[in-house]
């Protein structure tokens, strides 16, 4: 049935019972808001780390990072990694939310800037981002259990075979296309050569390239399921909404500490059966010797793990930049508040946080070590990366009958639905109590609470409906991903600095939105001949990399196939240079790498119209453009270095607009202020009667803990650590170390 052993459905069944359970038994402890949307605030420290860790983490996480490594070798780690160097910074931040006594992170804009409106207008951008990340695991998961659950030729129905037949028809196409001009390469290793767009205009007839848009427009596929995606998708809705509808937050985080479970079990499951097929396929056995044939098969570049030449845009200072970036912008995501807001006290909360996002780091290692195991095992044999980890699930697991491939669907699940129902809970709250109440003042808890469920299924339903439109959203993931980046001067400035006000918050977020949002999208259509503006269509000019390595069957194979395309280009006198030498297993040989031109301009590169013209696609770099107009040339720098200059300047110019405009306009009311860092100095206390009781006498009296100032009678708002503190930063800093050192350690394993 399905595609599945009856072992692996029962597995399945089993687990779907247990949270389903879960959402009716919390369910009847919901009497008010606070129950249903922060779970009473009763939540300690092992509820928060597997909350932490089940927010964290995703479908599209383990699938991911393989497919990166697979791809690019241990440097592909860092395509979920590099939030790493960032993490300490949470057990600093993370528990302000707490600290501030408010119901969502729409409440902080709300009271520290005295504007509703301001804290609306952050409930709708703050959900949009957040159904955003749903729809990317759903799309992550449907397209992993896909690929275990494949269908034979035999199997397929007429539809199927209808799209098959043009999913055929548009390679041929194109082949025959490419063929015509280049008689000695296929189309895919063009395409990986980034020459596709090299060929003469008149490649494609009129005829075929409206032909081949209406293929692409219909996105056929080559591979079809016994599972269809809807049915995916929408199973997948009815048992969120069951369990995380009915039972609000407490549900929702009592499902994750099982699911975390099931995480973890998803981060190792496939690593001693990939090691065991190697140990049979290769010879040897034990841990050790599968390692040592994975180096032995391929190239040493693929083990670096900073500066690998094969991956030139994972350099030290972009990794670094990428993670102050995530440590500025992760504080603004609306989940975080909902974690902080459900904890019992502030240890709860920061140890929950820090350990939790640990504990995804070591998963994100043992992902990327499967990766390296996949290519030993399923390269040549596997047409898409992303469908690596589905592939090996059925090979490893599938012949043994006992339930795996079941296991391995709701480890999947479990990923998946550990990020939606916290997400969905977060977009009900927001929507909820900074949207719809101050629409409709006045009304009982239990109509708030039924508004939230509404809400909340309005946004899973939602988050469906995009996943299944589109193949990938990783591009909108990032346009909203970038967007937090207006709105956090207006969080850590509004925390940290008495100065800063509601104009210069308003000034960073719209000039942010016009420069960062607005103009890179709407400057293109109002002037459509910018995309052909030959200055604009400039690319960096990247060196070659010439690295001195010892050969490997990885390197001989590919010496091979370089040697074979060499003479056959000889044959048609268009070789270039000198013929390869072949290279002997353990010897030194130097190896060039040769990396792609990349748009200084366009965030989807340059690509060439029907007309052969070249053109601009994608987002306008308004970043890099007034870089480059303050006298920087592009051109000369790398790749790497030009994305590290467009991600500072997006992320500090917010904070210079909005200094800049607080200190040229008038302070917010003084009891504003006074009212909300009172809270802010006062620590959280457990017992809720006693914490509301010190906050009572904080507001009474707003200098009462003026002791905590670093630096007292400035409007410099930086509170003295204390021996915990100091403890649990050094502890997260060695965390960061642990992590490093458990990569290197298993790197180097076998070497």
């Amino acid at each position: 049935m399905f595609g599945l052993g009856i072992a692996d459905i029962i597995v399945i069944i089993l687990y779907f019972s247990l949270i389903i359970g879960i959402g009716l038994w919390s369910s009847r402890r919901i009497k008010n808001k606070e129950d249903y949307f922060l779970a009473g605030r009763r939540f300690g420290k092992l509820v928060q780390t597997f909350a932490a860790f089940g927010q964290a983490t995703s479908a599209d996480n383990a699938v991911g990072v393989t497919t990166t490594t697979f791809n690019n070798g241990i440097a592909g780690v860092w395509s979920s990694l590099l939030y790493l160097f960032a993490t300490p910074l949470y057990w600093v931040v993370t528990h302000w939310p707490r600290r501030m006594r408010v119901f969502t992170l729409g409440d902080y804009f709300k009271q520290r800037y005295n504007s509703t409106s301001m804290g609306a207008v952050y409930s709708l951008i703050g959900s949009v981002g957040m159904m955003a990340f749903i729809a990317l695991g759903f799309s992550a998961m449907t397209k992993t259990i896909v690929a275990i659950t494949p269908k034979e030729v035999t199997e397929y129905s007429v539809d199927e075979q209808a799209k098959y037949a043009k999913t055929y028809e548009a390679e041929r196409l194109k082949s025959e296309a490419v063929n015509e001009s280049l008689d000695v390469l296929t189309y895919d290793q063009l395409l990986e050569r980034d020459e596709l767009e090299k060929l003469p205009p008149d490649t494609h007839t009129e005829a075929q390239l409206a032909r081949l848009s209406y293929l692409d427009s219909m996105r056929p596929a080559i591979t079809f399921s016994h599972i269809s995606r809807e049915t995916l998708v929408w199973g997948v809705c009815i048992v969120v909404l069951l369990y995380s509808i009915l039972g609000g937050l407490e549900a929702a985080f009592l499902v994750d500490l099982v699911q975390g479970m099931f995480i973890i079990m998803l981060s190792v499951l496939l690593l001693p059966f990939a090691w065991a097929k190697i140990n049979t396929t290769y010879g040897g056995s034990g841990v050790i010797n599968a390692l040592g044939t994975v180096h032995q098969k391929l190239p040493e570049a693929f083990f670096q793990i900073f500066g690998a030449p094969q991956t030139p845009e994972f350099t030290w200072y972009y990794i670094i930049t990428l993670s102050f970036m995530a440590a500025v912008t992760v504080v603004v995501q609306p989940n975080g508040a909902v974690l902080a807001g459900s904890a019992k006290d502030e240890l709860s909360n920061r140890s929950g946080v820090v350990i939790g996002n640990f504990l995804k780091r070591f998963c994100t290692v043992f992902w990327a070590i499967f990766g390296l195991a996949a290519i030993v095992l399923y390269s040549g044999k596997v047409i898409h990366s992303d469908l690596v980890w589905g592939y090996a699930t059925r090979d490893l697991l599938g012949s043994l009958n006992i339930g795996l491939v079941g296991l391995m669907i709701a480890c999947l699940l479990a990923a998946l639905m550990s990020t939606v129902d916290c997400y969905m809970i977060t977009c009900s709250s927001l929507l909820t109590h900074n949207f719809y109440q101050p629409l409709v003042p006045g009304r009982s808890q239990k109509h708030y609470v039924w508004a939230g469920r509404l809400f909340g299924t309005a946004v899973v339903l939602s988050s469906a409906w995009i996943a299944l439109q589109f193949d990938t959203i990783l591009q909108i993931l990032k346009f909203i991903w970038e967007l937090n980046v207006m709105l956090a001067p207006a969080y850590w400035l509004g925390i940290k600095w008495r100065r800063a006000n509601r104009i210069g918050a308003w000034s960073s977020i719209s000039i942010g939105a016009l420069l960062f949002l607005v103009i890179p999208v709407v400057l293109p259509l109002v002037i459509p001949n910018m995309r052909y503006n030959e200055n604009l269509l400039r690319t960096t000019q990247p060196a070659p990399r010439v690295v001195t390595a010892r050969a490997t069957e990885y390197d001989i194979r590919k010496r091979t196939d370089e040697i074979e395309t060499w003479d056959r280009l000889n044959l048609i006198g268009q070789a270039e240079g000198q013929r390869p030498q072949m290279l002997e297993a353990g010897k030194q040989f130097e190896q060039t790498y040769e990396f792609e031109k990349r748009s200084i301009f366009w965030t989807q590169e340059i690509k060439a119209d029907s007309k052969g013209l070249f053109y601009g696609k994608g987002r306008f770099s308004v970043e890099l453009w007034i870089i480059e107009k303050c006298g920087v040339n592009l051109q000369t720098n790398p790749y790497a270095l030009n994305e590290t200059l467009r991600i500072l300047f997006r992320t500090l110019l917010p904070f210079v607009i909005m200094i800049v405009v607080s200190l040229l306009s008038r302070s917010d009311p003084i009891e504003v202020l006074d009212r909300f860092y009172a809270k802010m100095r006062t620590r959280v206390i457990p017992d809720p009667k006693l914490d509301a009781r010190e906050v009572e006498l904080s507001l009474k009296n707003p200098h009462r803990h003026d002791n905590l100032l670093v630096f007292p009678k400035t409007k410099f708002e930086i509170y003295k650590w204390n021996r915990t503190e100091f403890i649990g930063f050094a502890l997260s800093v060695m965390g960061v170390g642990l992590v490093l050192l458990f990569i290197w350690v298993l790197v180097s394993l076998g070497a």
